[in-house]
């Protein structure tokens, strides 16, 4: 019952869903998602059905930022344009976001986090780092007693995942942004490592 672009996106959706539920988002909860690459963007679409409060994404490209507005994000920040800081304590009189989920994959991400969470806040860590990344760990206990949870792959969100497509409450649309045949496998990988896409699809030819 899906289309193939759906069905493409099963296993990063479930671990969108599986990242989503580890945050435990409440009805009134200011949440920050940091990165909107694809599976940022499936994140988006899931938290969205959480219904938060207010739900705030932050990346550096301008289309991505875009894309998000448009699966759900009710405002989006761009860090070499606007202080997050600033915008995030004027959502919250200066207290911080609920939760902040950490899909940017660069330390950067992380400190950020650190900085705009609230005390007693939700810390999601899903992206992978190519490289170590350093912190005042003092942040964590001494000053605000976060809760750190770490979200990996998509244990039991297959199903959930499939029926939340199958139901149109979540989609391909907007994220699958270029599809190939088979034949055309070179030009797709290029295209897949630029920042001019967020989700190649290879499309075997129909018989």
């Amino acid at each position: 019952s899906l289309s193939l672009e759906d069905a493409a996106l099963i296993e990063p959706m479930a671990c969108a869903i599986h990242t989503i539920n580890r945050a435990d988002i409440q009805f009134d909860d200011v949440v920050v998602i940091a990165g909107a690459g694809p599976l940022g963007l499936m994140m988006v679409q899931v938290a969205r059905l959480k219904t938060p409060k207010k739900l705030v994404v932050i990346d550096l490209v301008p289309e991505r930022l875009n894309a998000a507005l448009q699966m759900g994000a009710d405002m989006v920040i761009n860090p070499s344009d606007d202080d997050a800081k600033v915008i995030i304590d004027s959502l919250t009189d200066s207290y911080g976001c609920d939760v902040y989920i950490e899909t940017t994959g660069v330390p950067a991400g992380v400190t950020q986090g650190l900085e705009l969470i609230r005390k007693l806040g939700r810390f999601v860590e899903f992206s992978v780092f190519g490289k170590e990344t350093s912190a005042d760990w003092s942040i964590i206990g001494d000053r605000k007693e976060l809760d750190i949870r770490g979200a990996h792959l998509g244990p039991y969100c297959y199903p959930v995942a499939i029926d939340l497509f199958d139901r149109g409450l979540v989609t391909s649309e907007g994220i699958v942004t270029h599809t190939f045949s088979l034949d055309e496998w070179e030009k797709a990988f290029a295209l897949a490592n630029s920042l001019d896409s967020i989700k190649v699809l290879l499309k075997p030819t129909s018989t």
